[in-house]
């Protein structure tokens, strides 16, 4: 099975941060540069305090017309943080990501941050997992 460590060793511990100072147009600016669903919102000190996503920014954004050019990440942000560590496997990211209806996971050990997952990460594991359980099926077919 998967897990965290190795979908950060394949796609990389880039995290992309923003400050719940930061007004929410420029972080919106930041996701699409960045090609990123989620920046992990990050006080002076650099720890994780919440984070931003798109879905943040449809809900509680554009679909109350709250565009304001002041408005601060601070003020639409989600405070509440899920965590999971390196050694866990994606089953259980994607079950917490289910019950929890999120879609980025921090990855954290010993207080530290390693990087951040998404759901589409998992995803692209998954299927390709099961290409490799198909082909050595396949391998062993053919050779019985």
């Amino acid at each position: 099975m998967t897990t965290v460590q190795r979908i950060l060793d394949t796609k990389g511990r880039d995290v992309f941060t923003c400050t719940p100072q930061d007004t929410v147009l420029a972080a919106a600016a930041r996701m699409t540069e960045r090609g990123v669903g989620a920046l992990l919102v990050a006080d002076a000190k650099g720890q994780p305090v919440g984070i931003i996503t798109e879905r943040d920014l449809l809900r509680k954004v554009v679909s109350v017309n709250k565009s304001h050019p002041d408005l601060k990440v601070a003020d639409i942000m989600s405070k509440m943080l899920w965590t999971v560590t390196p050694e866990q496997n994606i089953d259980e990211c994607m079950k917490l990501m289910t019950e929890r209806r999120i879609r980025h996971l921090p990855v954290v050990q010993h207080d530290k941050l390693l990087g951040l997952i998404s759901i589409g990460d998992v995803v692209k594991h998954l299927l390709s997992e099961k290409d490799f359980i198909i082909n050595q099926l396949e391998t062993y077919i053919k050779a019985g």
